[in-house]
């Protein structure tokens, strides 16, 4: 018996640059890999957003599946957002990729460092930043089995989502059955 219910697939941009904000949500909107794309300009508003404060006070609750995070921002730096989600028990667990346009090795070793599970560097040709986008987004949005709400896991558990027939003990969908 399948318990899943159906997961929201909403993504958070956080990014200043207004064309690559344009960029962005054309190359996701044409595979229609999310339900809806919020997106903020800055680090501050990426936090009040996931902390349901500020203009963001009555949004509904929940994480997005992903987090889309420029790091060169205004007012919080991607890099502090960043460390802010992963150490935050109730977030850390929402995968953040960074988009950017610094190849610079602190900045990728940092980010890695603090728990980023992506890093792609912005292409500056108007068609590979596409490309990349939606190859981000399919695997994120389509492919990636997301985690269930932290709010609906109980301390100290790991949560079940589905009941599956066992053999011997073992779940079916234990790799070291062949499932």
């Amino acid at each position: 018996m399948n318990t899943r219910t159906t997961i929201l697939k909403n993504i958070l941009l956080v990014e200043d640059d207004p064309r690559d904000v344009e960029l962005t949500l054309a190359a996701l909107d044409e595979h229609h890999l999310a339900n809806q794309i919020e997106v903020v300009n800055n680090g501050a508003e990426a936090l009040d957003y996931l902390y349901r404060r500020g203009k963001f006070n009555s949004r509904a609750a929940g994480n997005p599946i992903l987090v889309l995070l420029d790091l060169k921002m205004p007012k919080v730096s991607g890099l502090e957002v960043l460390k802010t989600i992963k150490a935050d028990a109730l977030l850390k667990i929402i995968p953040v990729v960074v988009l950017s346009s610094s190849r610079e090795t602190p900045d990728l070793v940092q980010c890695y460092q603090h728990g980023v599970n992506a890093y792609v560097v912005k292409p500056v040709d108007f068609g590979e930043f596409v490309d990349a986008v939606k190859q981000l987004g399919i695997f994120w949005a389509a492919v990636n089995e997301p985690p269930p709400s932290i709010s609906k896991i109980e301390p100290g558990k790991i949560p079940v989502t589905e009941k599956e027939d066992d053999h011997d003990g073992i779940p079916a969908s234990y790799p070291a059955s062949g499932g």
